[in-house]
């Protein structure tokens, strides 16, 4: 058949097909684990752990809704997780969490991370697109993001947005880490990287892109990633763009 649009996801999966395929394209990219590559490190982003140590997101006393029934622990959901540093910290800190990535190489050293880390048990690590992932809760507390938008084509956007629409709690907080325009990645306009079939690496974004395409959330924090050297205990490239929203309406 040569006709076989008939949706909206019909029109988002032709376009998909218009970049190389992202899942062998990052297994490749974690099958080394030895190679000298700054995302390979254990260490947690430094703006997360600030965010976290400055109170600026916690929910470790979300009660449940059953009388009698305690406390639940905060639910975090990570996008796009890759070794899981992210995740493993937040479950260190307390959070209930999901993490997502499409690499079956990197949800394998992530679920080996979490052991060793003893986490194993506070973490779920889902093998899938972040579009498709088959999570356990309807909504999370914290939704973070550390290097998964600045990768996605143009119109995954869409569905980004409606990710964040079904998935973030009200009151909730979204977190993202992207490559900041002026220091690494493409700036071109979305145009051109459907005539190129290629994302370059991935897109550099600026604080006012960033506060456009999340303008339904209220933005608290937008700055560049704070430098830290390797054995730090924090991860953290000046190369890169972090920013803090909350959701105080629906998207």
């Amino acid at each position: 058949m040569n006709r076989t649009i008939r949706t909206a996801e019909d029109v988002l999966a032709l376009l998909d097909r218009l970049f190389p395929p992202a899942e062998a394209w990052w297994d490749r990219f974690y099958a080394d684990r030895s190679a000298d590559r700054p995302f390979f490190t254990p260490e947690p982003d430094e703006n997360l752990v600030s965010y976290l140590d400055r109170g600026l997101v916690s929910y470790l006393d979300r009660g449940l809704l059953s009388p009698g029934a305690g406390h639940a622990p905060a639910r975090a959901l990570d996008l796009g997780c890759g070794p899981g540093r992210n995740a493993i910290h937040l479950a260190a800190r307390g959070f209930e969490v999901d993490a997502v990535d499409v690499s079956s190489a990197a949800v394998a050293w992530a679920e080996e991370r979490a052991r060793e880390a003893g986490v194993g048990a506070a973490v779920r690590f889902h093998r899938a697109s972040i579009f498709e992932a088959d999570l356990p809760h309807a909504r999370y507390d914290l939704v973070y993001d550390s290097g998964c938008l600045h990768h996605l084509p143009p119109h995954r956007r869409v569905s980004y947005l409606a990710l964040l629409d079904r998935v973030l709690a009200p009151g909730g907080h979204f977190a993202v880490t992207a490559f900041a325009a002026g220091a690494m990645g493409s700036e071109r306009p979305d145009e051109e990287l459907y005539r190129l079939g290629a994302l370059e690496g991935g897109l550099a974004w600026s604080p006012d892109e960033l506060r456009s395409l999340f303008r339904e959330l209220t933005p608290l924090e937008i700055r560049p990633m704070a430098a830290r050297p390797p054995g730090s205990g924090l991860f953290g490239l000046p190369f890169l763009l972090t920013g803090l929203f909350q959701r105080t309406t629906s998207l």
